[in-house]
């Protein structure tokens, strides 16, 4: 053996990758945060009530639900470049146009009001038909990001990259709140969501010059290349018994348990996030009376946490891994560590008799727990399934993902309507706090009894 040898390096192509998905996501979360933070205001200059802030949520999570199952499909058919392009190009118009929610409102309620939407107001139409519209858009954002990440990484390193580029969404949140306030109180409401959106199109002008596929891209080195396809020397034993181009459909799909441990994690646990991310300023708001520049620091420290929860949660699966646990093992013990951490949101009501900020704190454990759990469960696909079905199977998980946080939101607006007639709207969000405390300890035991040990999928 030649010790002298020079070894080439591998080559870091693929991080220039996982950083445009990482910019997209965030992009996607800011995008999607601005009604959240500028509901305190939309609420006293429409009228709102808790209800009908709940149905502008959960029309987006709805849409978000149905187009989720088709996106994947989409990206699968169209292929990451374009798939991912023309995603951002529609949300990205959604996002701004809420900006124009009353005029669009007016229409819709005066073309189709003997259909029954003429019972909610022109704004809650118009903003119900921008989110429907945003929610059509980021739909693409995880089936494309995780298509991209099993294209660009080996096995062992997707979970890490999944962890990195889903941060985004943390600094997606975190960015929020320090900006849209500001852009609020000097320009209005209607500029907030127009600047966003803008963003949009100029990470679509990077993406369209950067991308290609492995195979065809001319800044991607043979070492990198032979290093991204790697996991291809552990899979030569394996049946191959279908075109990697053959279509895969819906219905095969749902005959795997693989597919229902994914689909049932999600629906279990997405709505937490979602609960977080669109009502944790009208919480400040309505305990503790915590509004504009005041929500500032406190949300931006929480998504922060949130944040590097999501990347440590990417790099926790490594430890089981090199311990000897197959890919799918090491993953499935780090989400069992990770599904423990949600318990302590369950004292972050009675710690807010202190201050505001114990809350805070502990609601951003949650939040990181649930961005390193979203780390995970988004791999166990690339970890089990073709890499021709994983924007499928992760659009029916999106889908079922969406119908949960409907649930969730529905639910939690119903309630917080209840109790706030009652005089103590805290109630409300104590019986939300503990269904978010509980659903990924139940999720990972689902997913264990569906899937108890790794299996490939070597048929399709």
């Amino acid at each position: 053996m030649n010790t002298n040898a020079v070894i080439k390096p591998v080559g870091k192509f693929r991080w220039t990758i996982c950083s445009l998905l990482f910019a997209a996501t965030t992009i996607n979360y800011l995008d999607r945060q601005v009604l959240s933070l500028l509901q305190p205001h939309l609420e006293e200059i429409f009228g709102w009530s808790n209800t009908d802030y709940a149905n502008i949520t959960a029309i987006f999570q709805f849409a978000y639900a149905i187009s989720m199952l088709f996106a994947g499909r989409f990206v699968d058919r169209l292929g990451t470049k374009w798939g991912y392009g023309w995603a951002i190009i529609i949300w990205s118009l959604g996002a701004m146009a809420h900006a124009f929610a009353l005029p669009m409102g007016n229409t819709i309620i005066t073309i189709f009001g003997w259909a029954g939407l003429s019972v909610f107001s022109v704004s809650v139409v118009g903003f119900m038909f921008s989110r429907a519209l945003l929610a059509f858009g980021e739909s693409g954002n995880f089936p494309a990001a995780i298509k991209a990440t099993a294209e660009y990484f080996p096995k062992k390193e997707r979970s890490f990259a999944t962890g990195i580029f889903n941060s985004g969404a943390g600094i997606g949140a975190v960015l929020a709140p320090l900006t849209i306030p500001w852009i609020y109180i000097n320009w209005g409401w209607e500029a907030a969501f127009i600047i966003i959106g803008v963003f949009g199109f100029v990470w679509l002008g990077f993406w369209l010059f950067i991308y290609q596929k492995p195979e065809e891209q001319p800044r991607l080195s043979a070492e990198e290349f032979e290093y991204i396809n790697s996991d291809k020397e552990d899979e030569a034993t394996l049946p191959v018994v279908k075109k990697e181009n053959e279509k895969v459909s819906w219905f095969r799909l749902l005959g795997y348990r693989q597919t229902w441990a994914f689909t049932f994690g999600k629906f279990m646990t997405d709505g937490v996030w979602w609960f977080f991310l669109f009502w944790l300023p009208a919480y400040l708001k309505a305990q503790y009376n915590v509004v504009d520049e005041g929500v500032m620091l406190p949300l931006a420290l929480l998504y922060a946490i949130s944040m590097a929860g999501s990347v440590a949660g990417g790099w926790l699966p490594v430890i089981f891994i090199r311990k000897g646990n197959n890919a799918y093992e090491g993953r499935m013990k780090a989400m069992l560590l990770i599904a423990l951490f949600p318990l302590v949101i369950l004292v972050a009501q009675p710690l807010g008799d202190i201050t505001y900020w114990l809350p805070i704190l502990l609601i951003g454990i949650g939040a990181a727990a649930h961005q390193a759990w979203s780390a995970n469960i988004f791999t166990t696909v690339s970890d089990m399934f073709p890499k021709k079905a994983i924007g499928s199977v992760v659009g029916i998980g999106g889908m079922a993902g969406g119908i949960g946080g409907v649930i969730v939101s529905k639910t939690g607006g119903a309630l917080f309507d209840h109790y706030e007639k009652l005089g103590h709207i805290e109630t409300g969000y104590t019986i939300m706090f503990t269904f978010c405390a509980l659903a990924y300890l139940i999720a990972w035991g689902i997913m264990k009894l569906l899937v108890p040990k790794y299996k490939a999928i070597t048929d399709l």
